[in-house]
């Protein structure tokens, strides 16, 4: 693996788990409750379950591509708002960022995608951590909103 990929991988890696741009993934949700992660504010269209869904299923299909298989797409955008367990879908979503964690510490990173045209591992593992930084976002202002933030241990970056 050169240097550079080395250095990108490491920088992605970064992006993925949360690092001077925002608090890390990990920190920002285990301690929201099933109440809270349910709760609808009038001005947004989602709650914060729906919003880990959300990116749980996009994060899943990217790392899909990433490991060389051709996940379907959704016959509609609905089908990326799915519902289930709210403890599961915090670890599920933590696993796929570790997932992720992994392939840019290991991956040759700009190696094309066999089924995603004109995409590199790189720009996938990217897309996931913008991805998810936008919508973790609108989940700290939904806590804000509610008055359950910070987490304990606090809300600054890391």
């Amino acid at each position: 693996m050169s240097d550079a990929n080395q250095l990108f991988g490491q920088a992605l890696v970064k992006s993925l788990v949360g690092e001077r741009g925002h608090i890390r993934v990990a920190r920002a949700l285990p301690d929201i409750d099933v109440e809270l992660a349910g709760k609808k504010h009038a001005e947004m269209p989602y709650s914060i379950y729906q919003l880990l869904k959300h990116m749980i299923y996009w994060q899943q299909f990217m790392l899909e591509h990433l490991e060389g298989r051709k996940p379907q797409l959704p016959g509609n955008v609905m089908e990326s708002w799915p519902e289930e367990a709210w403890q599961a879908v915090i670890n599920e979503f933590l696993q796929g960022v570790d997932q992720a964690v992994q392939i840019a510490e290991t991956a040759q990173l700009d190696d094309s995608l066999a089924h995603f045209p004109g995409e590199t591992k790189a720009g996938l593992l990217r897309n996931i951590a913008s991805h998810n930084s936008y919508h973790l976002g609108e989940i700290v202002l939904l806590r804000r909103i509610y008055g359950a933030w910070p987490p304990p241990g606090g809300g600054f970056p890391a």
